[in-house]
């Protein structure tokens, strides 16, 4: 299997795994239908709007995104999970915008997470151990705190 095409797989299922968190923890999302492949295709029709509106919407944004220091950008997941209970009205539903918005900000936080465990995003944890510099005094005199 192609590294890039795994890649896609991992951070499709963590996108599920989060959207399936968003449905059970807020009230206002829900699946209407109980089939086992509603849960995948919600979070795929996600993630191609997420790929090509979202950019648009950002620049549209831009001076909200500038003025709010980014936290605009929760709205606009929130429409964008919106208007997939929109183009999926039959399998999939969000009450109102706070819903939405809730439920963004769920789905937001919960593939943060994953996808920073499983190495799929674009973000990156590195825990290093540095060794001290030769000469150094082991005993140091305590933390400096540097203002």
């Amino acid at each position: 299997m192609p590294p890039k095409f795994k890649k896609f797989l991992l951070s499709w299922i963590v996108n599920t795994f989060a959207v399936l968190v968003a449905v059970y923890i807020v009230p206002g999302l829900r699946f209407k239908d109980s089939s086992f492949w509603t849960p995948f295709v919600t979070s795929l029709v996600l993630g191609i709007l997420n790929a090509f509106i979202r950019p648009i919407l950002d620049f549209l944004a831009l001076p909200l995104l500038f003025l709010t220091l980014g936290l605009f950008r929760l709205v606009i997941n929130a429409i964008l999970l919106y208007l997939v209970s929109l183009l999926l009205g039959n399998y999939f539903e969000v009450r109102n915008f706070w819903s939405a918005f809730l439920g963004a900000l769920v789905i937001s936080v919960i593939s943060l997470i994953l996808n920073t465990m499983t190495g799929t995003g674009n973000s990156r944890l590195v825990i290093q151990r540095r060794r001290r510099p030769p000469g150094s005094d082991d005993d140091g005199g305590g933390p400096v705190i540097d203002v």
